[in-house]
């Protein structure tokens, strides 16, 4: 729908890959202010005013730091992990909409048998939509849309299909390492990204039906033309929550920063990583993080939408504004949680994806599924959804306790 125009678009890209990965690296500072606040210290207050320019000193330190490869590793897979690992959590973001956007209008589709035999005042009339169609799309290819592709229809698709390539930096990173500890966390962290990819797709399954569309653009506009109470987050609240946890797993924050706790793995898949090749993988898992808070507002806050601020008429400005203010809600709670909850141990990690988590995706899906061919009203979902919860922690408070293994030698 979108006439590819080369500069334009590669000034959007060098713009908003510049500001993600300066971005990236400011949250770096951003976390140690709010872990300091969290633990009633200080924080970085050396380096600059109120400690500003701790990121450039972090910079610095990566940048002069001797550049070393472990002897028997496997060079060139050492070396293509970290960059395998940046570059995905980089690409992945190209369709995410950062500010306000709109969908391509949808082309009038009349059946064929019925123009055959129209009547000269209906083919007038179908004319007339087909003008009114191509002024629409003139209108839409002269506005700019706040996203680098705009209109890709497999948009959420291809989020997933991208990020999914993550898991071959941390995995190849832990095994060219020749290290037991890189492998064993590389071994870890691929069964828990691979594991929670599961109830993470599940749970937008929901929010697609619903919509009828894997367009980013139009799950933001779906929802801004229902108005406040039409955000998926109140139609589908066990979806977002189902969502939410395993995006927490997939970032590797805790409580489910298992692939490199230090405790067991003195760092995990990156142990043998120094300087900029550590920096590298660093920046993805923040990358990460800031795109899957962008993903919560787009799928379940009705992105750049707000009620009375910013509406389907309002300018781009305020659209760009609320959007921002959102996903720095998002990535704000990514950290305050990280202060808050102990770590998982590994078992219990993977029991709540595949004991927890998972089941309770399906049970969403096929309440949405439920809905959708009874033709009941959406609203329906909420108390459905809640049930489910409460059903679910009713099966978990009065499971049977599970029998302790005595230690050997007893």
């Amino acid at each position: 729908m979108h006439d590819f125009q080369f500069w334009p678009t590669l000034i959007t890209i060098a713009v908003v890959f510049g500001i993600l990965q300066g971005t990236a690296g400011f949250l770096v500072y951003v976390e140690r202010k709010v872990c300091a606040y969290m633990q009633n210290r200080i924080g970085p207050n050396r380096v600059g005013p109120y400690g500003l320019l701790q990121v450039l000193a972090d910079v610095l330190k990566f940048l002069f730091k001797e550049e070393t490869l472990p002897k028997k590793a496997d060079k060139v897979l050492f070396l293509l992990a970290p960059v395998l690992a940046f570059s995905t959590a980089l690409l992945s973001f190209a369709v995410v909409p950062f500010g306000a956007t709109e969908p391509a209008p949808l082309p009038p589709t009349p059946p064929a048998a019925m123009m055959q035999s129209a009547t000269p005042l209906e083919k007038q009339q179908q004319a007339a939509i087909e003008t009114e169609y191509q002024k629409k799309v003139q209108e839409y290819r002269s506005t700019y849309q706040f996203v680098i592709a705009p209109n890709i229809d497999i948009g959420i698709l291809f989020i997933f299909g991208i990020s999914s390539l993550a898991v071959y930096g941390v995995i190849l990173g832990g095994w060219s390492s020749n290290n037991k500890y890189s492998l064993v966390g590389a071994l870890r962290a691929s069964a828990q990204i691979i594991s929670y990819e599961i109830p993470l797709g599940l749970s937008i399954l929901g929010v697609l039906l619903i919509t009828g569309s894997l367009n980013l653009e139009r799950i933001i506009w779906n929802q801004a033309e229902q108005g406040f109470f039409g955000w998926n987050v109140f139609i589908q609240p066990v979806a977002f929550l189902l969502f939410m946890t395993s995006a927490f797993a997939e970032c590797n924050r805790l409580p489910f920063d298992l692939p490199e706790s230090e405790q067991e793995l003195i760092g995990g898949y990156h142990t043998e990583y120094n300087a900029f090749k550590l920096a590298f993988f660093l920046l993805a898992e923040y990358v990460h993080m800031i795109t899957t808070s962008f993903l919560m507002v787009i799928l379940f806050f009705g992105g750049w939408h707000f009620p009375i601020i910013a509406g389907p008429e309002t300018g781009w400005f305020l659209k760009l504004i609320v959007f921002a203010g959102k996903v720095t809600f998002f990535i704000l709670f990514y950290m305050l949680i990280r202060w808050t909850i102990p770590r998982f141990r590994f078992d219990q990690l993977m029991a709540l994806a595949w004991k927890v988590l998972i089941p309770l995706a399906l049970a969403n899906l096929v309440m949405v599924m439920i809905v959708k061919e009874m033709t009941w009203p959406e609203w329906v979902l909420l108390p459905a959804s809640l049930a489910a919860v409460v059903v679910a922690g009713a099966f978990a408070l009065n499971a049977p306790p599970r029998p302790r293994v005595a230690p050997r030698g007893d």
